[in-house]
């Protein structure tokens, strides 16, 4: 890699050039101040950023003496809380405050919905996501499992198409109703006098709720769509009786298009393998498309080539005959890396890697400008960072202000960057009042992880003893305390109107019937955007939205006591004494043997940083470095307490490369593992867990930014 001196750093041969002739040009940003300004950058806080890693440190350090001091006696919780005290684990709670947040677009303070995380890296992933603020909910009943079946065969059938236009007509009687009849005996649609008119056998009708009317597409006599409203949401009913669908529908209704994602995160973070000046530029050049209007991709499918571009508005006509428009993309969000990586894209004078986060934050928000001072196709005012594993109020407030300085940088007003908290880290989770206050001017979304969340619980606690199964985590107390003190700090703290508060993943996207069934517990829970693994499983999840009105359930919860305590989050999730019988111990090493194995040989072969993994059951599962951190961290407390030997665990991880061998048997780019000698990803793996315990937090990057760059070295790959 060849670098050019900028400002006193060597910059990567390539990212010179993206920089000075992609990126700053319509900025009205100059290459000198552009990398005068990183230097700024890396002069001011990559020795603070290093010294909060040293904190992680230090403080890890006291927690292992401690718990392997007290090991052998039973858990005194006063004498605990004394001691996170005294070393500065918990910090002091200050006054109740709200957030002062200002300028949020209203997909982020007012209207509730489903949120898609996707790799940025991946343009057609992006621009899918991007395009997933609309979605066909016959498309996605038909062609999902949520009535129960999967289609068989190639053509259409009538019979699982009647199955779906009955259960969405069902969807609209519940959401919108009509007074005294149901949209399946509705004749025709047409708008009278400002007035949506539903013609039935028995007689004119309207809605039983005249304010769930938003407009009409078309002409009001023969309207080409019928635009609903429910809970901030829009719902289109499409007319087309030359449709085969509408052919067939009384009304000529071919479709029920639904808002759904209302908002992306474009992540540079967990789902994507950037791990040099390449990488990087992928990733940065995919952002600034996407806040351009210019990324576009084009690709085979059945057979044709298509091209993917950022969708339209909708433009529709209001009750009373003015012309208005619908948002055609979710407002998107950009993930950075945390605080703890480093990237050869940038060297400082000496030859020292600087800081990927501050790489991240200058050049992200940089690539948002073209958004703010040209189409503001995502937003007018604002640009939206989810910064991820944050350690406590202090790592925030260094946040707060990286960002400021960028805004000085790009002669921003001061806070135009708002600031996402992914609650995922203990020592955040603990403190969590304390990191809204840090970043309370700027903060617009905080949410809760369950993997990166149990990753950190397990690392935090390794010297406690031996940990329990990690599906038994999903119903310990310290779990269910953080998920629902996320949402009443957050409520506390005045996000209600301000911010996103936001739930973690819907792993499995074939399975979207359970979905349909477990994830209403998101929006009953008070939180007003929660994940989803597709554009499908965002417009399934979009109709919990218009079950549960969201802003009503957060009411009733800030009439009440807080749900949960602080003794509560801090229960460590033990083992009992007997521990498992052999046959569980086997069954649990395979399954995350598999799962880090299935998730790795992608990340260091193919440079793929999510994708669906298939489980030790063949169920294919949303895998990123969070499920990868979850399981060597599990594995790496089970080596270290005695539970499972090293011979025991290589012997399950040989096992495991040979089922995901034959689970990519049809990928024609995947390199078996065999029994892993000639193998990077398989000693990644390994290193994963065997070194797992050692790893700074029990995070992954590391290790695997470590492999991959030694796979693209041996195989020549740019």
């Amino acid at each position: 890699m060849g670098y050019d001196q900028k400002a006193g750093l060597q910059v990567a041969d390539e990212l010179v050039d993206f920089t000075e002739n992609r990126l700053l040009p319509g900025t009205n940003v100059s290459a000198d101040d552009f990398w005068a300004g990183l230097a700024d950058l890396v002069k001011r806080y990559a020795g603070r950023n290093a010294d909060a890693l040293a904190k992680r440190e230090e403080l890890q350090d006291a927690l292992d003496r401690w718990h392997v001091a007290h090991r052998s006696n039973p858990m005194d919780e006063a004498e605990y809380r004394d001691f996170l005290d005294q070393i500065g684990y918990l910090v002091k709670e200050g006054p109740d405050f709200e957030i002062e947040t200002a300028n949020v677009d209203p997909e982020i303070a007012k209207v509730s919905g489903p949120q898609l995380v996707v790799p940025v890296m991946n343009a057609r992933f992006a621009l899918n996501a991007a395009n997933a603020r609309w979605g066909s909910l016959y498309d996605a009943l038909y062609g999902s499992d949520a009535l129960g079946s999967l289609p068989e065969g190639q053509g259409y059938d009538a019979d699982r198409g009647a199955k779906v236009i009955a259960w969405a007509k069902d969807f609209l009687d519940r959401s919108v109703p009509l007074d005294g009849a149901s949209h399946s005996d509705v004749t025709a649609y047409a708008v009278k006098d400002g007035q949506l008119v539903a013609t039935t056998d028995g007689g004119e009708v309207g809605l039983s709720d005249a304010a769930g009317f938003a407009g009409y597409i078309g002409a009001a006599d023969v309207p080409e769509g019928i635009v609903l409203v429910n809970n901030g949401l829009h719902i289109i009913i499409d007319i087309d009786r030359d449709d085969q669908i509408g052919a067939s529908d009384k009304a000529g209704v071919a479709d029920l298009r639904l808002e759904s994602a209302l908002s992306a995160i474009m992540d540079c973070e967990d789902s994507v393998a950037a791990v040099d000046a390449t990488d990087k530029v992928l990733a940065y050049g995919n952002w600034l498309g996407l806040m351009n209007g210019e990324l576009e991709e084009t690709f085979e499918k059945g057979g044709k080539q298509m091209t993917r571009r950022l969708a339209d508005d909708i433009d529709y006509t209001t009750p009373d005959g003015q012309a208005a428009r619908l948002k055609g993309r979710a407002l998107m969000f950009v993930r950075n890396v945390g605080h703890l990586m480093t990237n050869p894209a940038v060297l400082t004078a000496e030859g020292k890697e600087i800081p990927e986060g501050l790489l991240d934050a200058l050049y992200t928000v940089t690539a948002a400008v073209h958004d703010l001072k040209g189409k503001q196709l995502n937003s007018a005012s604002s640009v939206y960072v989810v910064k991820p594993k944050m350690h406590g109020p202090d790592e925030v407030a260094l946040t707060d202000e990286i960002f400021g300085t960028v805004e000085e940088i790009l002669g921003l007003p001061q806070y135009t960057v708002k600031l996402g908290i992914m609650d995922e880290e203990r020592r955040t989770s603990a403190n969590l009042k304390e990191c809204i206050r840090a970043g309370r001017h700027r903060v617009a979304f905080v949410n809760t992880g369950f993997l990166d969340r149990t990753g950190d619980e397990i690392h935090t606690s390794m010297e406690a003893g031996v940990m329990k199964r990690k599906a038994q985590m999903k119903d310990e107390t310290w779990l269910q305390a953080y998920e629902d003190r996320n949402v009443d700090i957050a409520l506390a703290c005045g996000f209600q109107g301000k911010g996103q508060i936001g739930k973690g993943m819907w792993a499995m996207p074939d399975r979207m019937e359970a979905m349909l069934d477990a994830k209403i517990g998101h929006p009953k829970s008070g939180a007003n955007c929660a994940w989803v693994p597709s554009p499908t499983a965002a417009t399934l999840h979009a109709t919990h939205y218009h079950q549960v009105n969201v802003k009503d359930r957060q009411d009733e919860i800030l009439k009440k006591a807080p749900r949960r305590t602080l003794n509560e989050l801090l229960e460590i999730p033990l083992a009992p004494s007997n521990l498992y019988p052999d046959d569980e111990i086997d069954s649990e090493i395979l399954n995350n043997a598999q799962g880090i194995l299935g998730y790795v040989v992608r990340w260091v072969d193919q440079g793929v940083g999510c994708s669906k993994v298939p489980d030790i059951n063949d169920v294919g599962q949303m895998e990123d470095r969070a499920t990868c951190r979850i399981s060597s961290q599990m594995l790496a407390n089970w080596l270290h307490h005695g539970v499972v030997t090293e011979e025991r665990v290589m012997k399950a991880m040989k096992k495991a490369a040979e089922i995901v061998d034959r689970q990519n048997e049809g990928d024609p780019n995947y390199l078996p593992m065999g029994d892993g000698s000639d193998s990077l990803a398989f000693q990644a793996a390994c290193d994963l867990v065997f070194k797992g315990r050692e790893q700074p937090s029990g995070y992954t990057e590391p290790l695997l930014h470590e492999y991959r760059l030694k796979f693209k070295d041996k195989h020549n790959v740019a």
